[in-house]
């Protein structure tokens, strides 16, 4: 008995980190969205028509995917719509729109390192909201995640490169939309499975999304070429199955812990324009993704085993 006590514990451990491997698995997904949305623009999709074909094909995708599995998680009560309204639209829509604004207004880098202040936002709104504890270690995670942001988009300083405060509040504005969702989905998981919440975000946030774009009318386009195969692998790898693994670690972990832990996307983001489109980093960024790692290892070490959640149900 003695011989399999050791590799029991040992067991025990990974498994108690489970919700945090899938947290990351979530945040590498996210951070192919790119190889996706290059081949969407390529065939003549604006950013917000992308968008729209995300949400829409992942709500297609989520529905097949219920009525075959998760049959008794297909319905809500009408008065929770609200927490979709949330994650929907508050969230998936002000989000990404908010992004692709501040990219057209400054530039990548900055929209980038103003997206990721979102652990900042998620971190004050979860002390404020659901009463989640602010230590010490977490703050510094914290502040080391929005520095490694700051400096893998290669903001150093010393560009002398001004912009209006409308465009930097339109920047922020992508981080706190990013942030409401971990906050809404960590209200609405108290009422249901995460097959449920993702199903009912990527519904609502289409339902708001494809009438106000018009991406009916371009659905020749959509299906000529290999066109139709980016429009597929967004909405499942970095939509559908992101997150539904997102939904399920956030369902076991406190909401700004997750947060951080997500930042990882911007690591693989960079990690595949230098594999596959031939981008190189400097050394502050090569730094600056040494941060974000650094503080994902951080808060992965100062979760004790004995306050993890014992129920691990799908």
């Amino acid at each position: 008995m003695a011989v399999f006590l050791p590799s029991l514990l040992c067991g025990e451990c990974m498994y108690s980190k489970l919700p945090y491997f899938m947290i990351a698995f979530a945040a590498a997904m996210w951070g192919l969205i790119g190889f996706f949305v290059k081949g969407l623009n390529n065939a003549g999709f604006s950013a917000m028509e992308v968008v729209a074909i995300r949400v829409l094909t992942a709500a297609i995708v989520l529905v097949l995917v219920g009525i075959v599995f998760y049959r008794n998680h297909l319905t809500i009560r009408v008065k929770d719509l609200y927490l979709f309204v949330g994650t929907g639209i508050l969230s998936i829509v002000f989000f990404n729109w908010s992004y692709f604004t501040a990219i057209n207004l400054m530039n990548i880098p900055i929209a980038v390192a103003l997206l990721y202040t979102s652990p900042a936002f998620v971190a004050v709104l979860s002390f404020l909201f659901l009463k989640e504890s602010m230590n010490r270690k977490k703050l510094l995670a914290i502040v080391m995640t929005v520095i490694g942001c700051t400096l893998a988009a290669g903001i150093t300083g010393q560009g002398g490169t001004s912009f209006s405060v409308s465009s930097i509040l339109i920047g922020l504005g992508a981080g706190f939309g990013y942030a409401l969702y971990s906050i809404f989905g960590k209200l609405a998981l108290r009422r249901y499975h995460p097959f449920t919440v993702t199903l009912y975000t990527f519904l609502v946030a289409s339902a708001a999304l494809v009438p106000t774009t018009g991406i009916v009318s371009k659905t020749a386009v959509l299906f000529a070429g290999d066109t139709w195969l980016y429009a597929i692998g967004l909405g499942v790898f970095p939509t559908v199955v992101a997150y539904f693994a997102y939904s399920w670690g956030l369902e076991r972990t406190e909401s700004s812990t997750a947060a951080v832990v997500a930042t990882l996307e911007p690591v693989v983001a960079t990690l595949l324009g230098m594999m596959v489109y031939g981008d190189r980093l400097d050394g502050m960024q090569l730094l600056g993704s040494a941060l974000i790692i650094l503080s994902v290892i951080s808060i992965n070490l100062s979760v004790p085993f004995r306050k993890q959640k014992k129920h691990f149900t799908v």
